[in-house]
């Protein structure tokens, strides 16, 4: 799937993930943002930030996109996850306000 198909602000984001841009993957979020990792819920850039240094950028993930399906405000991607932290398919749910992310949620793809 081609960059192009994501809608964004996700599809930036996920540009941003994969070169690990540690302040542009922050930044992408509005204030008050979340990060829901297998129930695992992060709140705010400080608590987001301490999650990604270890679970996300700063495990030097990359994401394969496979599949994308937009509904409303809501932007599922599926792919294939690599990282120092973790590995497989998985699902990011993206809750989208306006140009930011309400909402990143993470579970088995």
């Amino acid at each position: 799937m081609s960059a192009h198909e994501i809608p964004e602000p996700v599809a930036t984001f996920l540009e941003r993930v994969n070169a690990h841009d540690e302040e542009a993957f922050l930044d992408a979020f509005a204030a008050g943002g979340e990060v829901d990792d297998w129930g695992r819920t992060f709140t705010g850039r400080e608590q987001i930030k301490t999650w990604s240094d270890k679970e996300f950028i700063g495990s030097r993930g990359v994401l394969m996109v496979e599949e994308v399906r937009v509904a409303g405000d809501e932007v599922t991607v599926v792919g294939d996850w690599r990282s120092n932290h973790a590995n497989g398919r998985s699902r990011f749910v993206f809750d989208v306000a306006g140009d930011k992310l309400a909402k990143m949620t993470i579970r088995e793809g």
